[in-house]
């Protein structure tokens, strides 16, 4: 089945917009799981009611259920471009729609990366793999 890709973060008013950075930890596991899962993965975010965390390539979105997916928060336009270190923060734009959206901010970053770790998890399956000796 086919989903539309999320893009009203692109429509709707923002309150703020700020400069900000997520750890390369964080950019990394998420580049890895949209490779392995497909261009947008959506959860909810555990302890956060009505809300969701969508990834996509160039934006990682939380957006409210309960409210149609309105916007609370978006990170955005990460700074990869000649990228030369997989272990340095990556700058990007925070956009703030919600007035409480920056008390949630660490804590989806830190449930978005238990849950791809659970999901990666998931995928792996050691029992299948074989090792292949070359004399």
């Amino acid at each position: 089945m086919y989903t539309p890709m999320y893009n009203r973060h692109n429509e709707v008013p923002l309150l703020h917009t700020r400069k900000g950075k997520v750890e390369a930890l964080h950019y990394n596991h998420v580049q890895t799981a949209l490779k392995r899962f497909g261009k947008q993965i959506r959860f909810p975010i555990p302890e956060l009611k009505h809300l969701d965390l969508i990834l996509q390539k160039n934006a990682w979105v939380v957006v409210d259920r309960a409210l149609s997916d309105f916007p609370i928060l978006a990170w955005i336009d990460f700074e990869i471009k000649d990228r030369d270190s997989l272990h340095e923060p990556i700058q990007c734009e925070v956009l703030i729609f919600h007035f409480a959206a920056s008390m949630i901010l660490r804590r989806t970053l830190v449930a978005m990366d238990n849950l791809l770790d659970e999901k990666l998890l998931e995928l792996k399956d050691d029992r299948h793999a074989t090792v292949t000796y070359i004399k």
